[in-house]
């Protein structure tokens, strides 16, 4: 697709598009015949996925490869849309990782790189596309956060603390805006097979022995944001339902050490 000007419909830009919840999200939206702005830091896979969705739901795909852990990022994706005069209707802040270990003892580096994905650019982009869903007065945002965010997490201090962060975020946000047609939508996943759980280390503890598949993740969060609900759920076991349910009643010291040891690899 030449990158001048382009007449788009119904446009979602999906963050973290290229694999997992991300890719499973494109698929949904183009097969309601939407048109969509993919963004990921690897072009081969955008630009196979663009294939993809263009061939298969006849709809117009946007690809663009930027690593949104660094700071500019947000800025370059939004100015690079404002130029080529595509709107966005939905957006979906997609992208983020994890990492297991002792926070004195994982990288620091990337400690900082998952702040600035999970936090820095998810609050950058929602913050350059709010101000033109306001002026039209319509727009949906889901954001995704994660079961992390309700409690510490023990072994994955930052990116509980980022989870949190997210979640909290998208709440205030929902209601700023609840007397507009625009809605915030936070989908708070369980474990869910997808390539984080290899990149994080977290496909070796007992939080991930069983997950959920990544597309009844993204169906879940995507109809809940076509409801306009303000929070969903996703992906958990019975046992992880009771869980999520009792953490409220738990001593903190006792919730702390159980979520620690489920995250303990093997």
């Amino acid at each position: 697709m030449n990158k001048k000007y382009v007449e788009m419909k119904n446009v979602a830009l999906i963050s973290g598009a290229s694999t997992g919840i991300g890719k499973e999200l494109s698929h949904i939206h183009a097969q309601t015949g939407g048109d969509l702005v993919i963004v990921a830091r690897s072009k081969d896979k955008l630009e196979e996925l663009k294939s993809e969705l263009e061939k298969q739901y006849g709809v117009k795909v946007w690809v663009i490869a930027k690593d949104l852990g660094k700071p500019e990022s947000p800025q370059a994706i939004y100015d690079e849309l404002k130029k080529a005069g595509i709107e966005i209707d939905i957006l979906i802040n997609n992208a983020g990782f994890g990492g297991v270990g002792k926070f004195h003892e994982l990288d620091y580096d990337r400690q900082v790189a998952m702040i600035n994905l999970n936090v820095t650019s998810l609050t950058a982009m929602t913050r350059l596309f709010l101000p033109d869903f306001i002026q039209r007065n319509s727009g949906k945002i889901l954001n995704n956060s994660s079961t992390a965010s309700f409690m510490p997490g023990p072994l994955q201090a930052v990116y509980f603390a980022t989870k949190a962060y997210v979640r909290s975020l998208s709440n205030a946000l929902s209601e700023e805006l609840s007397h507009t047609n625009i809605t915030v939508t936070n989908l708070m996943p369980g474990a869910t097979e997808t390539e984080f759980g290899a990149t994080s280390g977290m496909d070796k503890t007992a939080m991930f022995k069983k997950t959920a598949t990544a597309r009844s993740v993204a169906e879940d969060g995507y109809k809940a944001m076509l409801k306009g609900k303000m929070d969903v759920i996703s992906g958990l076991t019975f046992a992880q339902k009771i869980m999520i349910s009792a953490i409220p009643f738990m001593p903190k010291k006792m919730m702390l050490k159980t979520v620690k040891k489920m995250q303990e690899t093997k």
